[in-house]
């Protein structure tokens, strides 16, 4: 990234160790940040246009807040610089450069990490009075109003304040939030299915809108506000498995924010995706097969889908010194059966 920029700045991607499909119904998530990054870098150019190039992509977008981009991946960008002028920010005409090694459409926040590291690079340019979870509210915006995915502040709050050293509880309602140690003798890995997944084109926004049913059916604001179980196994099939995932992935991400220990928090994995695979219904069989993989190495504590499914990367529990080890045998498992999936993380 050139020198001659007036302000950098970058946010990672996140992976999610359990609450899945849980923040948007005000509830608990368990994300860790990882260590690959978005960076953003801005210079003023003197006039009332933006010029965005994406260097991953190779590129360049030209849009002006009259005439907004139609390239998807600029209209986060956009939105950011929207929402920005709209907390009476006076924004200029712009270059805007961005590089990333997060990886795109597999679950990992690409889409937040571009968020957070533009409006962070955005509050170091124009000395703007934003905090860190400020920073998330808008990028969430940003993302729901612009790129059109109805999503929760999970994303957009992991990348902003989590570490990646330690997974974030967040109480995705207050938003009040608390590190949480991983468990002793343990590390995160993350392997790519190879399955491409897009949350605009999938069931994503169909499974928010089967919870506010289900949740209205109930009779609460959301499914977080659910008490007894007995009350969901009134409603409907559908609607019952769909709030059945999100009643019982909240009790697993409080439990496994109480656990020291690899083993048990490796069973609520396990359990959370049994629970997304049959309830929730967001996995494939490609996830399915990757997954059970990882669950019978000895070095695993447990795995599940990460990210919203319909795809993308699977996140596992392993003991520390076995890591690399776990990632080659699984993917050489994983390639004789005919798929082709990666190392993500670490």
């Amino acid at each position: 990234m050139s020198a001659d920029f007036d302000a950098v700045a970058d946010a990672p991607g996140r992976v999610n160790l359990l609450g899945e499909h849980t923040d948007y119904n005000d509830g608990f998530v368990l994300p860790v940040a990882i260590r690959q990054r978005t960076r953003v870098a801005m210079r003023r150019n003197g006039t009332k246009e933006f010029s965005l190039h994406a260097a991953e992509l190779a590129q360049t977008v030209r849009f002006s807040f009259d005439a907004p981009p139609t390239d998807h991946f600029a209209s986060y960008v956009y939105g950011c610089l929207v929402l920005a002028r709209s907390r009476r920010a006076d924004i200029p005409g712009l270059d805007i450069e961005v590089t990333s090694d997060v990886p795109m459409g597999v679950g990992l926040s690409s889409s937040a990490a571009l968020e957070v590291a533009t409006l962070r690079c955005l509050r170091g340019l124009l000395s703007l009075p934003l905090d860190d979870v400020e920073i998330a509210q808008i990028a969430q915006k940003a993302e729901i109003e612009f790129a059109h995915v109805r999503c929760g502040i999970m994303d957009q709050m992991a990348s902003s304040l989590a570490g990646t050293d330690r997974a974030l509880l967040i109480d995705t309602r207050t938003l009040d939030r608390r590190d949480v140690p991983l468990p002793l003798g343990s590390a995160v890995l993350v392997l790519d299915s190879g399955v491409a997944r897009t949350l605009a084109g999938s069931g994503y926004n169909q499974r928010r809108g089967e919870c506010e049913a289900a949740a209205a059916q109930l009779g609460v604001a959301s499914l977080r506000d659910v008490r007894e179980p007995d009350a969901i196994e009134r409603l409907p099939d559908l609607l019952r498995r769909r709030a059945r995932h999100v009643f019982t992935e909240n009790a697993r991400v409080l439990q496994a924010a109480r656990t020291t220990d690899g083993a048990a928090f490796g069973q609520l994995m396990n359990a959370s995706h049994a629970s997304l695979r049959d309830d929730y219904e967001v996995s494939t069989p490609e996830l399915d097969l990757l997954v059970s993989l990882l669950q019978a190495h000895p070095g695993v504590f447990g795995a599940r889908l990460t990210g919203a499914g319909f795809g993308g990367a699977c996140v596992a529990l392993c003991k520390s010194d076995q890591v690399q080890a776990v990632a080659d045998a699984v993917l050489a498992q994983y390639s004789a059966a005919g798929h082709r999936g990666r190392l993500l993380v670490p």
